[in-house]
């Protein structure tokens, strides 16, 4: 087989040379990110429904997740929520299914309800599922011709569900891993010894030349906060974390701000029950934050394809996002010379994934490497992963590959 590979040089500055970069990432418990969490929880648990009951993965795609905000009156050692928060999955399932002759009945709706709440538990713990938040579930029956196209006949490589794009690149710039790095170490070792800060934690990375600032909104649980003093203590705190953690990763000079909004004297802080700012008049749907990298990068080219509750099949805004990414770090690590890579993917519907309609591959080299003397290198990693594509199913329903 002769893929349609295409390598390049790339028509721009490395993004690490250019004057202004912006990079975002919002926390697991943004949300956001708690839609596209529970999305892609449900995903991973009617993979393994089907693939128990039925020996293989059906048609379904749950990436409508959406979230209402609640309403809650925070307050200095613990206040409560008003008007709990409304989450809805929404999507398209397989429901039936014949089995030996026999039409099975899947209880998909429950296995959704039993997801969600499973995540919630782990990664918003704050919230008490039933009173602070209200879990609904509407799944309904796939497109009979989506359904085809999923092909449900045994076949080794699924045919494209979409004519659709993702993109990946590699490697990330300082500014990046900083931004990545501050939000999962908060959100991990420091939440752990710190228990007032919530998992609502978003962090916005400017660079302009050789300074780099952080801004950090962190949403503080009010009953492990006493008083005003006590949540500037906590926000002192946030900020020399964050600032070590960046300067380890940087010489650069590096400045961190934390929860800019707060007015002290008018006694206006960021101060929740539950964590999530989905307490209080904040939304969330899937895909409307990070990308399948789990960073908001506009200094790049990316996919608006929602990665997360993509069936993992043959969905193409699920498997090429996931899969340029993958690209694009393998070709950094083991081709030397390159400064910058993008990893382009296009599918046409219908095509067996693993042949894409252009995979292309663009880069910025080092002087003393010419796109010439790494072209068959990047190409022949790019149609070893093209050739194993499936992996990516068995690693997203697995969970060993994050979405978000």
């Amino acid at each position: 087989m002769t893929r349609n590979i295409q390598v390049g040089e790339l028509d721009r500055q490395a993004v690490e040379d250019q004057q202004v970069e912006i990079v975002e990432r919002k926390g697991i418990g943004h949300p956001d990110s708690i839609s596209d969490g529970i999305a892609e929880s449900v995903s991973r648990a009617l993979s393994q429904l089907y693939l128990d009951r039925v020996g293989k993965v059906l048609h379904y795609n749950t990436d409508e997740t959406q979230i209402a905000a609640g309403r809650a009156a925070p307050a200095y050692g613990g206040g409560e929520v008003i008007e709990p928060i409304y989450i809805l999955l929404v999507g398209r399932a397989t429901k039936t299914y014949e089995v030996d002759g026999e039409l099975v009945e899947l209880p998909v709706d429950s296995t959704a309800l039993k997801a969600a709440r499973e995540y919630l538990d782990e990664h918003v713990p704050e919230l008490e599922y039933g009173t602070d938040v209200i879990v609904d579930v509407k799944l309904g029956a796939g497109s009979g011709d989506l359904q085809d196209v999923f092909g449900e006949d045994e076949v080794q490589i699924p045919m494209a569900n979409d004519t659709s794009y993702g993109v990946g690149h590699a490697p990330l710039t300082e500014t990046e891993t900083i931004v990545r790095d501050v939000e999962h170490s908060l959100n991990s070792e420091y939440a752990d010894a710190n228990p007032e800060l919530g998992p609502d934690v978003k962090i916005m990375g400017k660079r302009e030349g050789d300074r780099i600032d952080i801004t950090v909104a962190t949403a503080m649980v009010d009953a492990y906060i006493e008083n005003l003093e006590a949540y500037k203590t906590a926000v002192a705190d946030v900020r020399e974390y964050v600032t070590e953690l960046a300067e380890a990763r940087t010489n650069r000079d590096v400045h961190v701000e934390v929860n800019t909004a707060d007015n002290y004297e008018e006694g206006s802080v960021y101060l929740t029950v539950t964590g999530t700012s989905a307490e209080q008049g904040d939304d969330g749907s899937v895909g409307r934050g990070n990308r399948a990298n789990g960073l908001i990068t506009p200094n790049r080219p990316m996919s608006m394809e929602a990665t997360s509750g993509k069936n993992p099949v043959n969905h193409i805004g699920k498997i090429y996002n996931l899969l340029s990414t993958e690209i694009a770090h393998s070709v950094v690590d083991e081709v030397d010379g390159i400064r910058d890579l993008q990893i382009r993917l296009l599918s046409q519907i219908g095509r067996p994934i693993d042949e894409p309609h252009v995979a292309d591959a663009q880069v910025v080299t080092d002087d003393s490497v010419t796109v010439a003397d790494i072209e068959d290198e990047v190409t022949a990693i790019l149609d070893e992963k093209l050739a194993n594509v499936t992996d990516v199913t068995r690693s997203a329903i697995e969970g060993e590959i994050s979405t978000f």
